[in-house]
């Protein structure tokens, strides 16, 4: 498990391109056969992620939690973004189909990822944050999720946001995740720009060519940097941070928000004359 540190908005201004994305960039997720987790201590969210291709894969609990099993203190969201796989928690099974996702609650013990087809294998990405209740496990699919509509054509931010782990649909601790499309012909996310400060988030962006990339916005309004993003790499990001991003092509991206509230629309509202 990569574990990495909270940092000050007044040191990040000090950040050359190097440390930038060593910080808040996570490159290598996705390996086959392998299960891959970076530990944050900005809200303690874990993010992962499993590509089951010859073997089945199981989620351990790792030397840094101290726990007899990962979902002890933990709840978890996974999202498929690969083939078809089978997520098997205590026994039962559920199926996921390609963006298909999976709440799983406090308290579970054994959590085995496979893949269908070795030819097309899933691709799990996890969310996991500390957890104080339990809540039961839900396979979710993205049709029954609630879904908004924002931006325009004109704009080049025209996109759909999906939300499949929120208060009244899919019930968690303190994890709220979702996944936003871009309409075709449309390179914009998340601008207008805002913060949050009661809650950090991280993206995973997919969905990009392998010459493509997204130049992902991060910093205070006052002093923004910028990371180069590529295919199936995420991004975490402070509360005290922006986060929005545009690309060479469409994507999309998965978030992950966990902290002090799962209100999606407790945000603080940036004006673009003050972003610099």
């Amino acid at each position: 498990m990569d574990v990495r540190y909270a940092s000050s908005p007044i040191d990040v201004k000090g950040y050359d391109t190097t440390r930038l994305r060593q910080e808040f960039l996570i490159e290598d997720l996705f390996a086959p056969d392998e299960l891959k987790t970076v530990y944050s201590h900005i809200d303690r969210i874990i993010t992962g992620s499993a590509v089951p291709v010859m073997q089945t894969l199981s989620l351990p609990s790792g030397d840094e939690l101290h726990a007899k099993s990962f979902l002890e203190r933990r709840e978890l969201g996974v999202i498929n973004i690969g083939g078809a796989g089978t997520i098997t928690v205590d026994g039962m099974k559920y199926p996921l189909r390609y963006k298909d996702g999976l709440y799983v609650g406090m308290g579970a013990g054994d959590v085995i990822f496979e893949s269908d087809n070795t030819d097309n294998p899933a691709m799990f990405y996890l969310n996991s944050a500390p957890a104080h209740r339990v809540y039961p496990t839900t396979l979710i699919k993205p049709e029954d999720c609630a879904k908004v509509e924002l931006g325009s054509q004109e704009a080049s931010n025209h996109r759909t946001i999906c939300k499949y782990i929120l208060p009244g649909q899919v019930e968690s601790c303190q994890l709220v995740m979702g996944m936003t499309n871009l309409m075709p012909g449309n390179v914009w996310n998340t601008m207008p720009c805002h913060l949050h400060e009661r809650r950090m988030e991280v993206y995973l962006y997919f969905n990009l060519s392998d010459d493509a990339v997204v130049f992902h916005y991060m910093g205070e309004p006052s002093e923004t940097r910028h990371l180069v993003v590529r295919n199936r790499q995420a991004v975490i990001s402070p509360s005290w941070s922006i986060h929005s991003a545009s690309g060479t092509q469409g994507y999309s991206f998965i978030w992950g928000m966990v902290g002090e509230n799962q209100a999606f629309d407790d945000m603080d509202a940036v004006s673009m004359n003050d972003l610099k």
